[in-house]
């Protein structure tokens, strides 16, 4: 499995990201490195689809699929957690897409 994180270097949210899917990885013991990936430009979110920072991606798909737009940009994204609009998806969010993509077993 490849995990990684794509985020622009402005991005306040983007390590908390790296953290809870690492964190839930683990706790689901899947043995993946999480990778993080830097968009340094405009051109170059439009040319890898990033909807916006942090956005997670497991073997190169977006674990919250954004709906499609004509541009892109090096923006903030936010997540809708269950305590409203954040920066990152909380872990119980990542298990649970995980799971529904047949990536872990479950939650826990």
């Amino acid at each position: 499995m490849r995990a990684e994180v794509l985020y622009f270097e402005g991005c306040p949210t983007y390590r908390a990201a790296q953290k809870i899917l690492r964190e839930v990885l683990a706790g689901e013991g899947v043995g993946a490195d999480v990778a993080l990936l830097k968009v340094g430009s405009e051109e170059e979110a439009r040319r890898l689809g990033f909807p916006d920072s942090p956005t997670i991606r497991i073997d190169g798909r977006d674990l919250f699929p954004a709906a499609k737009r004509a541009g892109h940009a090096l923006g903030c994204r936010v997540y809708a957690t269950p305590e409203g609009l954040r920066g990152s998806p909380t872990p119980d969010m990542v298990r649970a897409a995980l799971a529904e993509r047949n990536l872990v077993l479950g939650t826990s």
